[in-house]
């Protein structure tokens, strides 16, 4: 088997490595999700932070930085990440919430009340209180 054909798993992400393509759904959330990122500049850990919030597969991942660059969503140079968009979640117009028994996308928490993103590329969530903001950039 070729390189096109290694399978990777990470969670519930189960991919071929000709299946990361630009019309994977995950893709278009995490291409959304770097658009509207509140920082001036990120390390690339921070990016992958956010980035996991839609996908733990390292292929994906790659993919989505990559197409984010290709598109101008970002700029990359020296491990750093600066989104080049200015177009930010607003809580009033794109978080809301649902009650219920929920885990923190981002951090693992039980939660009664999650935190959803209402992107172009979908809806993303739950998070806790905290991690939406982490996520959004609201807070450090």
């Amino acid at each position: 088997m070729g390189d096109d054909d290694s399978r990777v798993e990470s969670g519930d992400d189960r991919i071929t490595s000709r299946d990361a393509r630009p019309t994977d759904d995950r893709i278009h959330l995490g291409l959304a999700l770097l658009e509207r990122l509140e920082h001036e500049s990120l390390t690339l850990p921070e990016v992958i932070d956010r980035i996991e919030t839609v996908t733990t597969d390292p292929i994906v991942t790659r993919t989505i930085l990559d197409e984010a660059e290709l598109r101008g969503i970002i700029e990359r140079e020296d491990g750093i990440i600066r989104p080049q968009s200015r177009q930010y979640v607003s809580f009033d117009r794109d978080v809301f919430t649902k009650t219920g028994e929920f885990t923190c996308r981002r951090c693992g928490s039980p939660l009664s009340t999650g935190y959803f993103i209402d992107l172009e590329g979908g809806e993303l969530g739950p998070f806790g209180s905290s991690c939406i903001r982490k996520v959004t950039g609201r807070e450090g």
